[in-house]
């Protein structure tokens, strides 16, 4: 199955560039691309990609605010945006998970990284770039009191608890089920009820939420 992106980027070279790699991938294609916030909310929502794959300053309206616009709170039918920059500045970062977005990278992370990056939108995980993942959760859960995190009504089992770690260390489904020795289809059950059971919409404020209520060990 092709995953169908849409790139948004104010310069041509680049979004040439994206469309040469991604188009390069035996299951990737770009169907469509836009020069500012505003025409990528409109092909978005003309063309309901796979993935956005959205630069964070353009004219008009900026990657952040499309990012909101097609994934924030309250979007009914969210489509999966992947951000990616020139700026490794945590501002950005942290706007962009708050918007809803499922990646984060930086324009240098390379082919590889870039490819894994739409797959893993587009399969319903997140990634963010390596270099910057702990540190930026950290910071981010930092920014709001666990006290302000509601626990689940319902407490979360054992097993439950052990991807929430795994998730909140960036680790994709794939590399949960080797590490737990359970099912592919097993772990996408947990972490459905997982995700039920705190009100995450996604990966990414899983990983969150498991940083602001303590459960992540930030020495390791």
């Amino acid at each position: 199955m092709t995953i169908r992106v849409l790139v948004a980027d104010d310069q041509e070279l680049v979004r040439t560039g994206l469309r040469m790699i991604l188009n390069a991938q035996p299951d990737i294609e770009v169907v469509g691309e836009a020069v500012d916030g505003i025409e990528a909310v409109h092909l978005a929502r003309e063309l309901r990609p796979d993935v956005c794959l959205f630069d964070i300053r353009m004219p008009g309206q900026d990657g952040i605010e499309a990012t909101r616009a097609l994934a924030g709170p309250g979007v009914p039918d969210p489509l999966a945006v992947v951000v990616i920059t020139t700026f490794d500045l945590d501002e950005y970062v942290f706007a962009a998970l708050r918007a809803g977005a499922r990646g984060f990278l930086l324009k240098d992370a390379g082919t590889a990284l870039l490819a894994q990056a739409v797959r893993a939108a587009a399969a319903g995980d997140a990634l963010i770039a390596p270099n910057v993942t702990v540190r930026l959760l950290e910071a981010f859960a930092g920014a709001t009191p666990s006290t302000t995190r509601a626990q689940p009504i319902e407490p979360l089992t054992d097993r439950e608890e052990q991807v929430l770690g795994t998730v909140a260390r960036g680790l994709s489904n794939g590399e949960i089920a080797s590490e737990l020795f359970i099912t592919l289809s097993t772990v996408k059950t947990h972490l459905a009820s997982l995700m039920a059971k705190i009100g995450a919409r996604n990966r990414v404020e899983v990983a969150i939420w498991a940083y602001q209520t303590d459960r992540v060990d930030k020495r390791s």
